[in-house]
């Protein structure tokens, strides 16, 4: 019984620009012709040559996975493009909004044109349009996520509650995955290649000094720790950081106090409270105040 051929991604901004499934593509030997209907934004497909489009230079996603290119593409091939591009007309042409892989694909296999929807889009709303449309893919990685979220509050002036109003989000959800980006670049890089998850990330920003940091995180890669175990290890980490800093205080106050008993060839109590403190010096006669108060250069 032969296998049911599979479907080709499908998904995406269907449920914000429409409906629609475009025609399948025809063999790379069989070139396309391209409509000389008028263009109509937003409501209908047209086969638009492939030179003609740019990327759009606000796409989320950094990393494109070859093997998953090359794989749709024999999709493509074998079944059609289940769902057509979508563009912005622009200058000298048209732009991405969605679907950069399937734009890949059709590269790959050596079309001419590809089926778009073409839509009427602002900057603003190009640069949403593209986050959601990749927000909607798993493979998403946090760092890119994040990268998304902060291009929109910079280039477009937009808050973090205006950010997570746009794209249907928590306005915390927004603000942990922009935190993210405070980590250094080989943490940032872990976290792309999928060694280390968001959570493990969020763990280790508890981590202020880089260096523990890193070494907290190669930690983790190397055992392979959950989430949980991570926090423990930074919890861990951060009891050591407090008991070391205690410890070096104690050294600090135990030697001032000696040198003090020495300066004044008597018993010298130093209490140490945070940045506060006190120094007591005990005497047993007035002579021996005095001689206490002449030594620090009071005279009576």
């Amino acid at each position: 019984m032969a296998t049911p051929p599979k479907k080709s991604l499908g998904r995406g901004l269907g449920s914000l620009i429409g409906g629609g499934v475009a025609k399948p593509a025809i063999p790379a030997a069989t070139p396309v012709p391209v409509s000389s209907a008028p263009v109509a934004p937003g409501l209908l497909l047209q086969e638009l040559p492939l030179t003609s489009i740019v990327p759009n230079p606000r796409q989320p996603r950094r990393d494109f996975d070859d093997a998953q290119v090359k794989e749709l593409a024999d999709s493509i091939r074998s079944e059609g493009l289940m769902q057509p591009i979508v563009v912005r007309k622009v200058k000298d042409g048209f732009e991405l909004i969605a679907g950069e892989r399937r734009f890949r694909a059709f590269k790959l296999i050596g079309q001419k044109t590809i089926t778009a929807r073409i839509l009427e889009a602002s900057d603003a709303s190009s640069a949403v349009l593209a986050l959601i449309e990749n927000l909607q893919r798993a493979d998403l990685n946090a760092i890119d996520e994040a990268l998304g979220f902060a291009s929109l509050m910079r280039d477009f002036s937009l808050t973090q509650e205006a950010v997570a109003d746009r794209l249907g989000k928590p306005r915390a959800s927004i603000a942990n995955s922009v935190r993210l980006l405070a980590l250094d670049n080989e943490l940032q890089g872990y976290v792309r290649k999928g060694q280390l998850s968001a959570g493990h990330a969020k763990a280790l920003l508890g981590i202020e000094n880089v260096a523990h940091r890193v070494q907290v995180a190669r930690l983790v890669i190397e055992k392979g720790l959950s989430v949980r175990a991570t926090e423990a290890e930074v919890k861990k980490l951060a009891s050591t950081k407090k008991a070391d800093r205690k410890q070096a205080v104690q050294t600090v106050v135990a030697d001032v106090q000696k040198r003090l008993a020495s300066h004044f060839a008597s018993p010298v109590s130093v209490v140490r409270k945070g940045t506060k403190g006190s120094i007591s010096i005990p005497f047993s006669s007035d002579d021996e105040l005095a001689r206490l108060l002449e030594k620090i250069g009071v005279k009576l």
